[in-house]
């Protein structure tokens, strides 16, 4: 994977969050890659939350699930202990801006207080018990650094957190506090800002995926404001990829920013969306898809521009995305066309009543 030094050697990993999007890609990543490993997933599957994105590997025999809160601490003490857990992997938060627009607290309650109790167990069971070799990494994204304008140059390691949201300030603080535990404690910690991920299995309230199932059903493609606010997109598999190599070689108390190389408007992406689903759906009644585009009011404080410079990981790492966009589209559309047995009983349990009320 790289010649750099090699500064852990997960094993036995606590996945939390792993029946979310990204979670469960790397599950399905970390399994596929060491068969031999065990992972524990922890999930108090919320609405977000799916068993169906586990059952490729759910009879795997290094695969336990276990349905809890992350705020449970005595819980996750105990599974670290029974489990032997060298490594825990912490997904599990509260992700979507618009929804922490409208109720904030559970995203403090998920992202601060939840992570608050990882550290708290982690520093439990693996300082205070003199258990050496344990890692604890922390997922983030790269809200936490606010806005760009359009010269301005990409966040580095380096940038100023200045975020804009309930989301992104609850994920800065719980940065924050990974940070403190590593040099206030000495817990061996690594955290990754990542930049917007897409691909299978992402629920269908952020943009791509809502668009392709409002296209497959003929309903508006809602893009906010003049839809050239900007983000740069990362393929989930690339994600995970990133993650595993900091797992290995990332230096204990670092943050490393995994981008995707691929700035984009939003309306760049719908229209790119539009485009391939004309192609590969050539039947569709509702073909030239891009006439359902519908302007929608912008949302509050909506951050102008992401971008990445992913030269840390590059240089000490070896990484570099392998997915292109176009590439990594055409998989993530083929695979909701595919599935349709994993996003019909989100449909119907009526996840897009909340989504309607939102755009108005």
């Amino acid at each position: 994977m790289t010649d750099r030094p090699l500064h852990h050697h997960p094993r036995r990993l606590l996945v939390t969050g792993g029946a979310g999007f990204i979670g469960a890609n790397f599950v399905r990543y970390r399994l596929a890659t060491y068969p031999d490993s065990r992972i524990v997933v922890l999930d108090a599957l919320t609405y977000a939350g799916s068993l169906a994105s586990l059952e490729p590997v759910k009879a795997q025999p290094g695969f336990r699930f276990v349905h809890g809160d992350i705020i449970d601490q005595p819980l996750v003490e105990q599974l670290l202990r029974d489990e032997s857990i060298d490594t825990i992997v912490h997904f599990a938060a509260e992700s979507h801006v618009d929804r922490s627009i409208h109720a904030p607290d559970a995203f403090v309650q998920t992202n601060v207080l939840g992570t608050l109790s990882l550290l708290n167990a982690a520093r439990s069971v693996w300082l205070e018990r003199g258990m050496a070799g344990c890692r604890f990494h922390h997922v983030s994204t790269d809200e936490v650094y606010g806005s760009l304008d359009p010269a301005d140059p990409p966040f580095t390691e380096s940038t100023a957190y200045a975020p804009n949201s309930p989301y992104s300030a609850s994920k800065a603080a719980s940065d924050h506090l990974v940070r403190a535990y590593h040099h206030t404690y000495g817990l061996d910690t690594t955290t990754s800002n990542c930049s917007n991920n897409y691909g299978p299995y992402q629920f269908p309230e952020k943009l791509i995926p809502l668009m392709v199932l409002n296209m497959l059903q003929g309903k508006p493609l809602p893009v906010y404001g003049d839809g050239l606010n900007v983000r740069d997109w990362l393929y989930a598999e690339d994600h995970c990829r990133g993650i595993d190599l900091i797992l290995h070689y990332g230096r204990s108390g670092e943050t490393y920013n995994i981008g995707g190389h691929c700035e984009k408007t939003n309306l760049e992406v719908v229209q790119a969306l539009c485009t391939a689903m004309d192609e590969l759906l050539p039947q569709s009644p509702h073909r030239p898809h891009h006439r359902l585009i519908t302007r929608v009011k912008d949302r509050p404080g909506h951050d102008r521009r992401y971008a990445i410079d992913a030269r840390k990981i590059a240089g000490e790492l070896g990484y570099t995305p392998a997915e292109s966009f176009s590439g990594g589209l055409q998989k993530t559309i083929r695979w909701y066309l595919d599935n349709p047995d994993w996003w019909q009983p989100l449909i119907e349990n009526g996840y897009q009543d909340w989504i309607t009320r939102q755009y108005g």
